[in-house]
């Protein structure tokens, strides 16, 4: 038996993937930007000599990192509407992707930030700059740029893990590629249809990210050594 392959009746549902590809990158780019600002934040407190403060973050970490995302993203879909907290799904799901984001991304950068010796700190203060200053300038910023690598893989990885997310009804790249499938029966080209849009989003988020990098880490792109 020779397979014939018949790219052509799945290709004539091309608005449906580019509706797919909008919504996967809605999705991405708030959950992005949402969880860079938390994890952030979270990383500091993290960081931070309030023991209380540490405790709790490090509770919120560990309890995100140890559970799979699609319990977390059906707790706040299903799990809150029973109780009467009801959301659209799209934004149960951008809110369940920002919450486990956020636990990766504070780990990532407390990386970072204990890595910044800490006589690079006292040369600060002994320049005469103010603790914000110096946390800026010579924790936060240094600590970013050598973890930004780091950074950029696993915010590319929640692009791909939106696909996950088509199991509570989002119509994000791979939910909409399941209508498809029941419309033409073409599985196999579908499937190799869908490879090809997720390896070309990666590679456009990629390059995004490296010319953000260039921009914002001036020292490393004079250094060569921004990636």
């Amino acid at each position: 038996m020779v397979y014939q392959f018949d790219f052509g009746s799945v290709l004539e549902y091309w608005p449906m993937f580019l509706q797919g590809v909008s919504t996967t990158l809605v999705m991405s780019f708030w959950s992005t930007l949402a969880g860079f600002i938390m994890g952030v934040l979270c990383a500091i407190a993290r960081s931070s000599s309030v023991p209380w403060l540490r405790r709790c973050v490090g509770a919120y970490v560990e309890v995100i990192r140890n559970t799979p995302l699609i319990i977390q993203s059906y707790f706040f879909i299903f799990g809150l509407s029973s109780v009467g907290l009801t959301m659209p799904i799209l934004v149960g799901a951008i809110l369940a992707l920002v919450i486990n984001i956020t636990a990766y991304t504070c780990e990532i950068v407390r990386a970072g930030i204990e890595s910044v010796p800490r006589s690079q700190r006292e040369a600060g203060e002994c320049l005469g700059l103010s603790p914000l200053q110096v946390y800026w300038h010579i924790i936060l910023v240094p600590a970013l740029e050598r973890v930004y690598p780091a950074l950029t893989s696993q915010f590319i990885l929640l692009m791909l893990v939106t696909s996950i997310l088509s199991a509570v009804g989002t119509e994000d790249l791979f939910g909409i590629s399941g209508n498809i499938q029941a419309m033409t029966f073409r599985n196999f080209e579908v499937f190799i249809v869908l490879w090809v849009i997720y390896l070309a989003m990666s590679f456009l988020v990629r390059v995004i990210f490296t010319l953000l990098g260039k921009i914002m880490f001036v020292r490393k792109r004079r250094l060569g050594t921004l990636l």
